[in-house]
């Protein structure tokens, strides 16, 4: 059995790739908790430069695995298991948000829901023509609340509304002119792009790139991390309701949820 994360550091460059191609690189536990293990490492090694993550297969990331989803709303303490799930991935959100080197991500596929905050977390992105971005929680009964502070700081709040609201597919050229993504290149393009972006980072001085990174957080004046620590509760709670058991019910079973109305809060 194929690893679901492959890494490479060369050069100054780790190279992170998900490889979980028959679930369309669909994020387990176990897989998070890898993709973690392995930023700790990198960030530990002096040599590294640059972080690249990208994806084997048709699609970059299709989100949470809905299947472990399911079976997690199955056992006694559900609850309890939501919530160190959204800890878990919030610490690697963290992990790319905070790192000291540049963040670049290539973007081969659709990229939804928890892989669209994988793509958000980092500092640069290149997208393909056969990508597009989605964010279609609320239709599982669930909340994107994880992905919300990365999106707010990239786009800002009324691009992020749209994409939050909407279930809509972002193609990668309205990512492109909404700011979600840097480049959007021909599929053919796409690794030669990759190269000369890492060779244009890399002609850059570590010790400059890293201060601007920290610059260009300070001056945004948003608390991203801060943020992402207190969505931990919502996306939680989000996920105990009865519409979030019935629209992943309903998404495994292909068919439409059956919504039921709710009092006013």
């Amino acid at each position: 059995m194929e690893p679901s994360l492959l890494t490479e550091i060369r050069s100054g460059v780790a190279h992170l790739t998900l490889n979980r191609t028959e679930k369309r690189n669909a994020l387990t536990r176990e897989l998070i908790v890898e993709i973690k293990s392995e930023l700790d490492r990198i960030g530990n090694d002096p040599s590294v430069r640059l972080i690249v993550l990208e994806a084997n297969g048709l699609a970059f990331c299709a989100g949470m695995d809905l299947g472990e989803m399911q079976r997690r709303a199955a056992d006694p303490d559900a609850a309890k298991q939501w919530l160190h799930d959204s800890q878990v991935y919030a610490r690697v959100l963290k992990s790319i948000f905070e790192a000291t080197v540049p963040t670049l991500v290539v973007v081969q596929g659709p990229a939804l829901a928890g892989g669209m905050g994988l793509v958000l977390a980092c500092d640069m992105v290149i997208a393909s023509e056969n990508a597009f971005f989605a964010l279609p929680e609320p239709a599982r009964g669930i909340t994107a609340a994880m992905v919300t502070p990365l999106l707010v700081y990239r786009v800002g709040a009324g691009a992020a509304t749209l994409c939050l609201l909407s279930g809509q597919r972002i193609p990668a050229a309205g990512a492109l002119s909404m700011g979600l993504c840097h480049e959007v290149v021909a599929p053919s393009l796409l690794s030669e792009r990759r190269d000369q972006w890492i060779q244009s980072i890399l002609a850059g001085s570590p010790a400059a790139l890293k201060i601007t990174k920290q610059h260009v957080k300070h001056c945004s004046m948003h608390e991203v991390s801060r943020l992402i620590d207190e969505s931990i509760k919502v996306s939680a709670r989000a996920r105990e309701t009865e519409d979030a058991r019935e629209g992943l019910s309903a998404f495994l079973e292909k068919r439409k949820p059956n919504w039921q109305p709710h009092a006013n809060d």
